[in-house]
Formats: C-alpha cells, structure tokens, sequence
C-alpha cells in the first residue's frame, strides 16, 4: 500500500488513495491532470510568415506608443509655458502686474460745517461804582448821586462792576474787556470770575483817566481823577 500515491480531495481536502477516481469523504470526481504539452502556433515560429507578420506588428505598435509619449510630453511643455508668460504675453516665469487706466482720489468727505454761534443782542452796559445803582456811572462821566470817584497813590483798589441791559442776556466774563486811558496813572485788572475790574494808582496828574468796557462791540467809559498825597 505504501507503493500507492495519494491526492488531496480539491475540494474537502482529504487525502486518499490514487487508485480511487471518486473522494471517499464528499464524493468529488478526482481531476487528473493532462500531461500534454500545448503545440506551438505558428506566429512563434521563426521563419514562417505568421512570425513575420507579429514582428512587424510589435514594431508599428512600439512606434505608435513612442509618438503618442512624445506626444503627451510636448503637449505639457505647452501647457506650462503659457501659463507662465502671463495674460498679456510679458516675460516667461514673471507674473503680471495689472497696470492702472486711470489715476483714483479717494474722497474725502467734507469737513461739517459749524453751527455759527448766536452774539447776543446788547443795548447798552453800565459802570457800576461799588456796585451800588445810586452811584453809577452815566454819560457826564460823573458819579449819579455821588461825587465823582478821586485816587490818590497808595488807596485801596477801587472795584467796577459791568451792568448790561437787557439783563436776561448771558455773557461770559471772558467777554468783557477793560482799559485805561493813562497806565501811569491807574492800572486797571480784570477778574476773570466775573467781569468786573479792580482800578489801582499808580501815579498822580491833572485831571482825569478815563476808564472804559467793551462788551460785545458796545462800550462805556466813566473819569476817575487822580491828586497828589496829602502832606
């Protein structure tokens, strides 16, 4: 029996005697291969003319594949060169630069315009000596009801006081603006928290300085006189 060859069942794959044509486990016919070997046909023959026309057909075949690679590869050379050189056509390899038609100026929008402020409406503005009514200061350039102001070198400041009218009207004290006729002889000083003005002497003359406010384009001006210190 060990003389015997065995196969395997192809498709259980039990292992059985040779001598059986059937499997003994699933019953599946046993193939038994073919020990001839194919004939050689005709274009495998050299020197027959099958042979050469295979030759010659290889050879077409290889020619056409090479021109079809050739081909290929200049159709890619193409396709990269132009789009390298640009839209306009410029210089291979630079990218182009679009170039301007016409010079742009951004605007600007204009600045608002202000609102204009209102000047108030003055009629006439008053100095007030202490600021007491019964002692202002009217057109005579004299005191109403009182002697007319005397400064001698050394007194005390003498304090005016600004009266406008109508009096409902607003104005800053900035707006109020006084001077002196003769600086030698009385300075005057402006306090800002109000408007009013604080006249000092500084030296003494013959006759009298006249004082003056300005408020919004209307003035008013009172004499103040100056004497030598008594003795």
């Amino acid at each position: 029996m060990g003389m015997i060859p065995e196969v395997k069942c192809r498709r259980c794959g039990e292992t059985f005697s040779a001598m059986r044509s059937r499997c003994p486990n699933c019953g599946t016919r046993r193939v038994t291969q073919s020990s001839r070997t194919p004939g050689a046909t005709p274009g495998t023959v050299r020197g027959t003319a099958a042979y050469e026309r295979a030759e010659t057909n290889t050879k077409w075949q290889m020619i056409f594949g090479l021109i079809l690679v050739v081909a290929v590869i200049l159709a890619a050379v193409v396709m990269v060169t132009t789009s390298l050189s640009g839209i306009d056509g410029q210089t291979p390899g630079k990218a182009s630069i679009p170039t301007p038609t016409e010079n742009v100026t951004p605007e600007i929008p204009e600045a608002p315009t202000p609102t204009p402020t209102m000047t108030p409406t003055i009629e006439t503005v008053d100095i007030l000596y202490l600021g007491l009514t019964d002692r202002k200061l009217g057109d005579d350039n004299k005191v109403q009801g009182a002697d007319s102001p005397t400064m001698r070198v050394g007194d005390e400041p003498l304090h005016l006081v600004p009266s406008i009218y109508p009096m409902t009207v607003s104005v800053s004290p900035s707006e109020y603006h006084w001077s002196s006729s003769d600086t030698d002889c009385l300075e005057v000083t402006v306090n800002p928290e109000d408007g009013s003005c604080d006249v000092s002497c500084v030296g003494a003359k013959g006759g009298g300085v006249l004082i003056t406010v300005e408020v919004y384009g209307v003035s008013n001006s009172c004499r103040i006189y100056t004497r030598e210190a008594d003795n």
